[in-house]
């Protein structure tokens, strides 16, 4: 059985030509920085998004920082792994 083309899990509001993807769907559907979102008009009017995984690239395979404290570049970059060499 299908989605019910009728539930509503998120909205959000439209800006200039850019649209936010609701936090809720972004942990649903496991969307992150660098993938891309791929288009599809159906015959019924309604748009099918297909999340297309970013899986090359400098940072492919960098957790990112889980910690709260603020970061910056130019004092922390060596907790960081960047040689200053």
């Amino acid at each position: 059985m299908s989605m019910s083309s009728e539930r509503v899990d998120a909205e959000s509001k439209v800006s200039g030509n850019q649209a936010n993807i609701p936090s809720r769907i972004r942990r649903e559907l496991d969307i992150d920085d660098g993938d891309q979102l791929r288009w599809r008009l159906e015959d019924d009017g309604s748009a099918r998004v297909e999340v297309v995984r970013q899986k090359s690239g400098t940072f492919a395979e960098f957790d990112g920082y889980d910690g709260t404290e603020a970061t910056d570049v130019t004092t922390d970059h060596d907790a960081w792994g960047v040689d200053g060499e």
